[in-house]
């Protein structure tokens, strides 16, 4: 976006935000290498409020920058929330019985809810596959999706203008009227993927090929479909093309297994929790989401990676 002339400021931390106030930001995505240089700080005082602020960390790692990020925010920014998994916000101008409903797994507190405000989110089903190989370095794998909705799905000025900036810079930026559709579709793959992957090691590919770990990752979707078709959500695929669509992806490793990997907090409670969470809510029955929940935390634990 910052190569195609939009004003981008990163906000970051550590080796990665030092990496890139010295060199830039490095994609390399199809073999090719493309440095951009916008303004990269730790202290959003220095950038003040924004048209847009792209949330993308890990979910259990957004309540700590919720304080923050506010000298971002002014009247009518708007928040893009790129963050996997089931989102504080979601029950937000949802109809049927459960509108405004607060999720205590993700959002204990109320913290997201009342300091970033539901109003200002548009929902972002992020699709690209990447690693960070060494800081201020991106190692782009596949996809260039972007799909963005309002929680409404009102197709307002500020995701008309934000689809046509993201589009401009290459990306697909599809504008969706059901954006919790879509997120379920993502959903899927991270609910069951991840926690798999982490208790195994096996990357995507792997994991869809064998019988036996593909066997209870279907089983993990067809439970967690059940659930999102009581919210009132639509599948527009099968499970079993689904879990191909993973497959199809390669010798991928999931976040939730890199993260395990280099001892980092992993996002068990937006991926997993929420889901179980959500079950309750509903009456719908998760007992293979509840067990593999309960052992990726263990194993979790036992890394100290999750509290």
């Amino acid at each position: 976006m910052s190569l195609a002339g939009s004003d981008v400021t990163l906000i970051a931390r550590g080796p990665h935000l030092e990496a890139m106030q010295s060199n830039g930001l490095t994609l390399i995505s199809e073999g090719e290498t493309r440095i951009a240089k916008p303004f990269a700080t730790d202290d959003p005082t220095k950038a003040g409020p924004q048209d847009y602020i792209f949330i993308t960390l890990k979910a259990h790692s957004v309540p700590g920058i919720v304080d923050a990020i506010q000298p971002l925010i002014g009247p009518d920014t708007a928040v893009v929330w790129g963050v996997n998994g089931v989102p504080w916000w979601y029950f937000y101008q949802l109809e049927g019985d459960y509108t405004d409903k607060r999720l205590d797994s993700i959002d204990p507190g109320n913290g997201q809810w009342d300091k970033i405000g539901p109003e200002r989110i548009i929902g972002c089903v992020v699709y690209p596959a990447a690693e960070v190989p060494e800081p201020g370095v991106i190692q782009h794998v596949e996809g260039n999706r972007f799909s963005l909705g309002e929680p409404s799905g009102e197709k307002t000025e500020r995701v008309q203008t934000l689809a046509a900036e993201l589009s401009s810079a290459g990306f697909r930026a599809p504008i969706r009227p059901r954006i919790r559709d879509e997120l379920w579709v993502k959903l899927w793959g991270n609910l069951s993927f991840n926690p798999i992957s982490a208790l195994t090691g096996a990357t995507l590919e792997a994991m869809c090929q064998e019988p036996d770990t593909r066997a209870v990752i279907r089983d993990m979707m067809v439970e967690a479909q059940a659930v999102g078709e009581k919210l009132g959500v639509k599948f527009p695929i099968a499970v079993d093309k689904r879990i191909d669509g993973g497959m199809a992806v390669g010798a991928h490793k999931t976040s939730m297994l890199q993260d395990l990997e280099r001892g980092r907090p992993m996002e068990i409670d937006a991926l997993v929790g929420a889901v179980s969470e959500m079950g309750q809510l509903t009456d719908t029955p998760t007992p293979t989401i509840d067990a593999i929940l309960a052992l990726v935390k263990m194993r979790a634990r036992l890394a100290g990676c999750y509290s």
